[in-house]
């Protein structure tokens, strides 16, 4: 990764990414602008799959808050993609409740049927599988989520290679 000094080296934040941006710091009163940081993380992730070291440097200096402070935002919780994902994002919760109804083996199905570790990314570009925490869906068990949008539950062999298939043939 090249280091970034003083300056974004990536496109800047777009006039609707800073409309977008805006809307949220709106919400909050003019000097707690920083509260925005975790719905502008979302909007960025939103807008380009990652949240790159240099789109933080966006942030930050759009909020008027230091970089390392929305470093620790962005890697605090596991919502913020570090690094590219595929076009789907497959997480799969691995927490106790789900781990005991076969979380950790939906996992391993995931992984075996796209050729891919945990965490991997499938060579095409088109699934990355994660363990992931509570999904908050305990009696649904296996669940997992998909795009940090849909939750699916209980997630049987049958039901992922149904998902996986169909995500595979879905048009844009």
């Amino acid at each position: 990764m090249s280091e970034v000094v003083g300056s974004v080296k990536e496109a800047p934040l777009s006039d609707a990414t800073r409309a977008r941006f805006a809307r949220e710091v709106a919400k909050y009163p003019p000097e707690q602008a920083q509260s925005a940081v975790m719905a502008c993380l979302s909007i960025v992730q939103q807008e380009r799959g990652w949240v790159s070291p240099e789109s933080e440097l966006a942030i930050a200096d759009y909020l008027g808050m230091p970089p390392m402070a929305v470093h620790e935002v962005t890697t605090f919780y596991n919502m913020y993609n570090q690094q590219p994902v595929g076009r789907f994002k497959l997480n799969v919760c691995t927490n106790a409740p789900c781990m005991f109804a076969g979380g950790p083996q939906a996992l391993q199905h995931l992984c075996e049927k796209l050729g891919v570790e945990p965490y991997g990314t499938t060579a095409d570009g088109m699934f990355t599988v994660q363990p992931c925490e509570c999904l908050g869906a305990c009696g649904d068990a296996p669940v997992m989520l998909v795009n940090d949008r849909n939750m699916c539950s209980f997630m049987s062999d049958d039901k992922l290679d149904q998902l996986v298939d169909g995500l595979r043939n879905a048009e844009d």
